[in-house]
C-alpha cells in the first residue's frame, strides 16, 4: 500500500515495501542507492515532500516532514518524527518515538538536536532535491 507523488525518485536497489501499513512519499522527493522503507502493523510511514533520502538509509514506520535531508546510512525508528526543513546526520538513529523539531539539526546515536538549520542549510536542502530532480529528468530523457 504505497502511494508516491509527482516527480519522486526510487534510485538503484531502494525498497519501498507498504506491506504492513501504508506509506506515502511527497512529490519531489528522492530515495537514493539502497535506501529502505517499511514499516509495522498499525504504523504508517509518511514522507514529506522535497525530501531527500541518503543512500543506505532505513526510514522505518516514521513521519517526515516536507523539506527534509536525511544523510547516508541514517536511521528513522517507529513513530518518530522529524519536522519540516530538518537535517539528520549521516549515520544518525532517531529512535522511536523521538521527534526532532522543524528547522533542527540532528546527529549522532541517539540523534540529539545540535543546533537549529540556518537559511543557508535551508537553501543546501533545497538544492539537493532539485538536483536529484533534474538528474531524474537527465536518465529518463537518455542524456546521461
Amino acid at each position: 500500500d504505497v502511494d508516491v507523488g509527482d516527480e519522486v525518485s526510487l534510485w538503484p536497489y531502494a525498497v519501498v515495501r507498504g506491506d504492513e501499513d501504508h506509506i506515502s512519499i511527497g512529490r519531489f522527493s528522492n530515495l537514493q542507492d539502497h535506501a529502505v522503507v517499511h514499516t509495522d502493523r498499525g504504523i504508517e510511514t509518511v514522507i514529506g515532500e522535497g525530501v531527500t533520502v541518503g543512500h543506505r538509509a532505513i526510514i522505518h514506520g516514521a513521519r517526515v516532514g516536507n523539506y527534509v535531508l536525511i544523510g547516508m546510512g541514517a536511521i528513522l525508528l517507529n513513530n518518530s518524527e522529524v519536522g519540516e526543513y530538518s537535517i539528520i546526520g549521516a549515520g544518525a538513529v532517531v529512535t522511536e518515538g523521538t521527534r526532532i523539531p522543524p528547522r533542527s539539526i540532528a546527529v549522532g546515536v541517539p540523534a540529539r538536536v545540535i543546533r537549529s538549520v540556518t537559511d543557508d542549510d535551508v537553501k543546501r536542502i533545497i538544492e539537493n532535491y532539485k538536483a536529484y530532480l533534474e538528474l531524474a529528468k537527465a536518465y529518463g530523457n537518455g542524456s546521461l
